[in-house]
C-alpha cells in the first residue's frame, strides 16, 4: 500500500471515530471531522475557538454526493456542473441529515468539493466531513502542514501532509440569491456566470 493509500485509510478510521483530521486542498490545509455527527462538529469548533454561529461548510468526494445532502434547483445543480469540483463553496438549502450544529441552526449549508486527489480521495472514504480551513479563528489560513497552530495539531488524531497548498481560500456563493458571500479563488468566474444567468 502506498504511503498515500495509508494515509486516507487512517484518516477515514479517524473520522469513524469522531477524531479530527487535517488534510490538503487545492486552497489552504482543512480540518475534518464527521460532518452528520455534531459531537464531532462540536470538536471542530473547539479546536478553531470558533463562534458556533459561525457556521461550518460540508465537504465531500464530488457533486453527485452532494446532492443527498441538499435540496438543490435546477440552477445550483447547473452552477456545481460547472465550478465543482473547484475552489468555490456552494450555499445551499440542507437536508435533514445535516446537523444544526454544523450550520449554526441556519436552513442551509455550503457544499465543498475540492479540485484536489487526495483530499477528494480522504472524502471518499471518509464520507461527509467538516471543510473549514484548519487554524485557529482569526489566525491566517494554513499552506503547509508545518505552518499549523499547535493547538490544530494536538487536537487532529491524523495529519496528512500534501506539502504546499495554493494558499487563497475558496470563494462563497449563495447561487439561489446571486450573491458572492466571500470572493476567493475563481471570483471573477463565479461572478461571471451569475451576471449572465441574472
Amino acid at each position: 500500500m502506498s504511503a498515500a493509500s495509508e494515509a486516507v485509510e487512517r484518516a477515514a478510521r479517524a473520522v469513524a471515530d469522531g477524531d479530527l483530521i487535517v488534510y490538503p486542498t487545492e486552497t489552504v490545509y482543512g480540518l475534518g471531522a464527521d460532518a452528520l455527527d455534531a459531537e464531532a462538529v462540536e470538536r471542530v469548533f473547539a479546536a478553531k475557538g470558533r463562534d458556533r454561529d459561525d457556521p461550518l461548510s460540508l465537504a465531500v468526494a464530488d457533486a453527485e454526493t452532494a446532492l443527498d445532502y441538499v435540496h438543490a434547483t435546477e440552477t445550483e445543480r447547473a452552477f456545481m456542473a460547472e465550478f465543482l469540483p473547484g475552489p468555490v463553496t456552494v450555499v445551499c438549502e440542507k437536508r435533514a441529515a445535516v446537523p444544526d450544529a454544523l450550520t449554526g441552526g441556519r436552513d442551509r449549508v455550503g457544499i465543498r468539493v475540492p479540485d484536489h486527489d487526495l483530499a477528494r480521495a480522504v472524502l471518499d472514504a471518509a464520507g461527509p466531513t467538516t471543510g473549514t480551513s484548519a487554524n485557529v479563528s482569526g489566525r491566517g489560513s494554513v499552506t503547509s502542514a508545518a505552518d499549523l497552530d499547535p493547538e490544530i495539531r494536538d487536537a487532529a488524531a491524523v495529519v496528512i501532509d500534501g506539502g504546499e497548498t495554493p494558499g487563497t481560500e475558496s470563494t462563497v456563493v449563495d447561487v439561489a440569491a446571486g450573491e458572492v458571500h466571500r470572493p476567493g479563488a475563481g471570483a471573477d468566474a463565479v461572478e461571471r456566470w451569475l451576471q449572465e444567468r441574472a
